[in-house]
């Protein structure tokens, strides 16, 4: 191929303009697979629809008709089994298995497909005690925590990996014993914090390195005693944290308001790239040759528009949630030493999958759902070798003839993931609304489906003025109150072990339910897309693509400046 190829394409769903350059030209070569019909951003919302991470309903077990815990609504109609006995041995995948109609597109009878097969209430792998979670693993005495890897008493967190004893995270890794953190690594007993490293005993405190017994502190690296930035003794900086009594609720919205006021004046880098070259995105570490690529860390190398994704990811383009896998495309939750997946959602350990939902330690495999340990399965039906990659080759060329058309007329075909008008959940269930949120009307207008807000079933036995402001004053019982939620007016309540870590840190009692809470942590975070901007410090020309967005009024340097004024 020659350099001249650069081509810009129209978005299909968007309608914009976007730009296939020669290097993915010849990644869609190798893989065999034709160029994309959507722009990256809408390739990766198509995805997120199909990931519901923290909304959790109560329906039937399938096999045993108990009452179980699930990601699916009630209504979908899916044949909903126990997570534990979907991993178990009495049931046989097989059995859902169907000839493929080339009569019909490919994507509609994969929709029958998956509501003719036993689903897992939850996708969580090799947990203890976790009963309330979701795209999880390895995770021991969890509650509310979703799209995680690795911990041990952990209660309403996100992405939040190999952290144990803590509360109210959101993309933090290896930290201990901190409540209501952000983008925080290897933080002991740290609250409210955003992006701080290695730090202890401290709170509010923004991009931080090295500190101990620091309080509304931002840029400082290997400081004790400071409050307000500014270096304090022991004896004053205990005095002066008098000021702010988060043990209270008036006393945690004042240090709350102060630490909002103090971002605003603190220097932002561009991007926070660590041990990388040649790479654009943001929140990148240990990586080589990336592009539009946010919150990957550790050996990650040719790839082009993933995120959240850890741990030898190689030769991967458009992604969420990947680790450990070579050569993918078009993957949600997909990795443990994996290779060759492409059009998934929840493959582990799967090599040569095309095309697939929830299939685990399986090769070669296209158009399959729910399977473990199997080869050559087509639509859940087992081939011989030769007669697999026979069928596979004509079902290829019939989805490029006879593509899925959606409600607005939109073409999925080879090349294609799942229409989001298939999806099992409800568009403002998944992550989609997160990161493109839309109103119930603009969801519908997309033929998309909404799911509407349902009324509590609870009697609200406390509203928010009938809080104590205090955490000592909250008695034991508190935990049996159901409390009405400032934000959303729905009900929750305090769990025990919150309760006792709230006393142990002096924190104020919440007054808003989680996802309300996890909600105004999520928009503290960039969005994952890239604006050209140009360098704020006075007389610097630089300029570069970052992830705040030229109307957003924080103060952003390049990375030269950045070193020089923070460094």
């Amino acid at each position: 191929m020659s350099e001249e190829i650069k081509t810009h394409f129209n978005c299909q769903n968007c309608k914009k303009n976007f730009i296939i350059d020669l290097e993915d030209f010849n990644f869609y070569e190798k893989i065999k697979v034709p160029p994309p019909t959507f722009c990256p951003e809408c390739r990766m919302q198509r995805r997120f629809a199909y990931r519901n991470e923290r909304t959790l309903y109560r329906r039937k077990c399938a096999l045993t008709g108990k009452d179980v815990i699930s990601c699916f609504a009630p209504e979908v109609p899916f044949k909903v089994i126990d997570r534990d006995l979907w991993w178990g041995d009495s049931w046989n995948e097989l059995d859902s298995g169907r000839d493929y109609d080339f009569s019909k597109s490919f994507f509609e009878q994969f929709h029958q497909l998956m509501q003719g097969t036993f689903m897992p209430a939850l996708f969580i792998g090799k947990c203890v005690n976790t009963k309330y979670g979701n795209h999880i693993g390895e995770f021991k005495n969890a509650y509310l925590v979703s799209a995680s890897w690795m911990g041990e008493d952990i209660m309403y967190a996100a992405r939040c990996n190999s952290c144990k004893n803590s509360l109210e995270m959101f993309a933090t890794f290896e930290c201990q014993f901190c409540y209501g953190d952000i983008a925080c690594i290897k933080c002991n007993t740290v609250h409210f914090s955003e992006y701080a490293t290695a730090c202890s005993s401290s709170a509010f405190l923004y991009n931080c390195r090295g500190c101990m017994d620091c309080f509304l502190c931002s840029n400082l690296r290997n400081k004790q005693n400071c409050f307000l930035n500014k270096q304090l003794s022991k004896e004053e900086y205990k005095k002066s944290l008098e000021e702010y009594n988060i043990h209270t609720w008036s006393g945690l919205q004042k240090a709350k308001k102060a630490f909002e006021n103090l971002k605003k004046e603190t220097i932002r880098r561009y991007a926070v790239i660590i041990n990388s070259q040649n790479v654009t995105g943001d929140n990148i570490t240990n990586a080589f040759n990336l592009k539009q690529c946010f919150d990957v860390a550790n050996h990650i190398k040719d790839c082009r528009y993933i995120t959240n994704s850890l741990d030898r990811v190689e030769d991967c383009y458009d992604g969420h949630g990947l680790a450990s896998i070579t050569t993918g495309l078009e993957m949600m939750d997909t990795g443990d030493e994996a290779g060759r997946c492409f059009f998934v959602a929840t493959v582990w350990g799967g090599q040569d999958v095309w095309y697939s939902y929830n299939c685990h330690g399986c090769n070669n495999c296209f158009g399959c759902v729910c399977l473990k340990k199997k080869s050559y399965c087509i639509f859940n039906k087992q081939y011989s070798k030769e007669e697999y990659f026979v069928l596979k080759d004509k079902i290829i060329e019939q989805m490029k003839k006879i593509p899925y058309v959606d409600k607005k007329g939109r073409a999925h075909s080879f090349g294609d993931y799942f229409p989001i008008e298939l999806s099992p959940f409800a568009y403002n269930k998944t992550i989609a609304q997160d990161y493109f949120p839309k109103s119930k009307e603009e969801i519908e207008r997309e033929g998309w489906f909404f799911a509407e807000v349902k009324q509590s079933e609870y009697t609200i036995t406390k509203c928010e003025g009938d809080i104590p402001d205090s955490i000592s004053d909250i008695q034991d019982s508190f935990i049996e109150e159901v409390i009405e939620c400032r934000t959303c007016k729905k009900a929750f309540r305090i769990m025990e072990n919150e309760l006792i870590y709230l006393r142990k840190f002096g924190i104020a009692i919440p007054h808003a339910c989680f996802e309300c809470r996890h909600m105004e942590r999520f928009s503290m975070v960039n969005l994952p897309r890239l604006y050209h901007r140009q360098c704020m410090r006075e007389g610097c020309i630089n300029e570069f693509e970052t992830s705040y967005a030229p109307n957003r009024l924080e103060i952003v340097y390049c990375e030269k400046c950045y070193q020089q004024e923070v460094y």
